[in-house]
């Protein structure tokens, strides 16, 4: 349980060293989202975090602290809509579906996020974008669009590539952290999108952890595996250091 009292140290300095951190409400196409910002200092390397099919929620805000505290601005965005945080899987599935059958405004709703981190003093000419389970597959989204950053990383997320696209146009690295015991999202599905980034030529290194199921970065709950949480996590910060280094 080493890991997770230090998790916990780490969340409490985080919520203290970066109380500046803040509520954003803002508008995609006349719609109300509202997301979280926090910021160490202006000229901050920026991470765009994209949540779960939970929506925005407690868990998105203490990652963004926790990298706050590693000197990174960040901005977790909202995909679903100011207030809109399913807690059914049936509500899940639902707002999670509506997106994944319209690309389009999944494209839009993460473009809004991040021109409303610039709004907020972000540098998102200096960016990574990371995301977990749902958000995920919308970081993967935004890496097949061509959106000109620097990294893009996922959380056991959803990894298949829908029927007409491909990842010609993506431009910055790919960084793949899964559980090889992830029933949601196979190994099939994985070595997939392996073929395909080589295919492509696109930068990218996966990992996939023994034992790890679909969530296991997700603390408190019965998937939560802390040695995969902790590597996968070290690893992740490690990329966002040699990357915002290039």
């Amino acid at each position: 349980m080493k890991y997770i009292t230090t998790f916990l140290i780490t969340l409490i300095f985080a919520s203290t060293a970066y109380a500046g951190g803040k509520a954003v409400s803002y508008s995609v196409d006349g719609a109300p989202y509202e997301g979280y910002y926090v910021s160490p200092s202006p000229k901050a390397p920026f991470v765009l975090l994209i949540h779960d099919w939970d929506g925005l929620t407690d868990y998105e805000v203490k990652r963004s602290e926790m990298l706050a505290a590693k000197g990174y601005a960040v901005f977790a965005a909202d995909l679903f809509g100011a207030g809109v945080r399913p807690t059914e899987v049936k509500d899940k599935r639902q707002h999670t579906g509506e997106l994944y059958k319209d690309r389009a405004k999944m494209r839009a709703l993460i473009q809004g996020a991040l021109d409303t981190a610039q709004a907020q003093g972000a540098n998102t000419g200096n960016a990574v974008v990371m995301g977990y389970c749902f958000g995920g597959a919308a970081v993967l989204e935004l890496a097949r669009s061509g959106a000109d950053l620097k990294g893009f990383a996922t959380f056991h997320g959803g990894l298949k590539t829908p029927e007409g696209q491909d990842y010609s146009r993506t431009k910055g690295k790919v960084l793949v952290l899964h559980g090889t015991a992830d029933t949601a999202i196979t190994m099939d599905q994985f070595a997939a999108l392996a073929n395909e980034l080589e295919q492509h030529g696109v930068p990218h290194e996966m990992i996939t952890y023994g034992g790890a199921p679909h969530a296991f970065t997700v603390f408190g709950s019965e998937r939560y595996r802390e040695d995969a949480d902790e590597k996968s996590w070290k690893r992740f910060t490690e990329f966002l250091e040699e990357t915002f280094m290039e």
